[in-house]
């Protein structure tokens, strides 16, 4: 049976048995009613996936694999912030008349920071002679570096430097908070590489860090688009998909969700389905939804209309 599926029932139940309610507490979501979004919540909540053994989409009902895939895609690798740019409608209630919703997400991932520690060597390793083209040089306080975003940084870290221990991203910008018309919720992500000793190759791990999670409604959907995303720069970076560990500071689920969560977990489990991604796709930049499957998905029914606190 799914390990997901074990994982997710298990989290749910100490949520449910063991966790706090913020029920007559001031809280900022509602629902469309406008009545107070009250949750029981768990804090610190850790889940780790071992993609090496099975791809971590829940069997108890269908993710859906490419919408979630093209969310992903949205933020990291066109680095919108626009829902005009996304298939799904995931982000349509806190979008403003332009479609924007905000300087959030994708706005920080494209924003380029100076790296005084770029080299032009790198560069090529990491994404050919092209990208020397468009790769902004910059001198700062008498360094000569390069204007990279965060994502770049990510991929020539991991070709040139795969044993840092500094590769990650942060879009948890304080800076930019009262222009986002959602504070990021999945804000950081810590990438680590170890050794596969049996197959001598490299293995990416990540670090999914989350300030706080709507469990019905987003947790496997976060898990298997990040899960997609390790997938992808593995392949990219020439290494095997290794752990994910989703870290959840504030795991919640709603008081008009608990009839819902309850049902759910009490599912039959259904093996896990196999992942495919075309393995002809060697730039990060080049993937679609179109190049990732989830074969022999057996699921039970989709919960539909699941209410959002807005």
């Amino acid at each position: 049976m799914s390990k997901a599926d074990k994982i997710f029932k298990e989290m749910c139940r100490d949520i449910i048995e063991n966790g706090t309610s913020t029920e007559g507490e001031k809280v900022r979501p509602k629902w469309e009613d406008g009545t107070p979004a009250y949750t029981i919540k768990k804090f610190g909540v850790c889940n780790r996936y071992d993609l090496s053994e099975e791809f971590p989409a829940l069997t108890l009902r269908r993710t859906a694999i490419k919408s979630c895939t093209n969310e992903m895609l949205w933020i990291w690798q066109q680095k919108s912030n626009n829902i005009h740019d996304l298939k799904s409608t995931v982000w349509d209630e806190w979008a403003d008349e332009s479609g924007s919703i905000g300087k959030a997400y994708g706005y920080q991932l494209k924003k380029k920071h100076f790296y005084a520690d770029i080299n032009k060597n790198g560069l090529v390793q990491a994404f050919g002679v092209s990208y020397i083209n468009h790769a902004e040089e910059a001198e700062k306080n008498g360094k000569t570096g390069y204007l990279m975003d965060q994502v770049d940084r990510v991929i020539y870290d991991l070709k040139n430097n795969p044993f840092s221990r500094r590769i990650m991203t942060n879009i948890y910008n304080h800076e930019d908070l009262s222009e986002m018309h959602l504070y990021p919720c999945a804000y950081s992500m810590t990438f680590n590489v170890t050794e596969n000793k049996d197959t001598g190759k490299l293995k990416l791990n990540g670090v999914l860090n989350q300030r706080s999670q709507d469990i019905l409604a987003a947790n496997n959907w976060n898990v298997c688009q990040y899960s997609v995303l390790l997938y992808m720069l593995a392949q990219v970076c020439d290494m095997e998909p290794g752990e994910l560990v989703h870290m959840i500071a504030d795991a919640h689920i709603y008081d008009r969700h608990i009839p819902l969560v309850k049902e759910l977990i009490e599912r039959e489990e259904h093996p896990a389905p196999e992942f495919w991604l075309n393995p002809d796709i060697h730039d990060f930049y080049q993937f679609t939804d179109k190049d990732i499957a989830l074969n022999n998905y057996v699921t039970g029914e989709q919960i539909k209309d699941i209410p959002i606190a807005v």
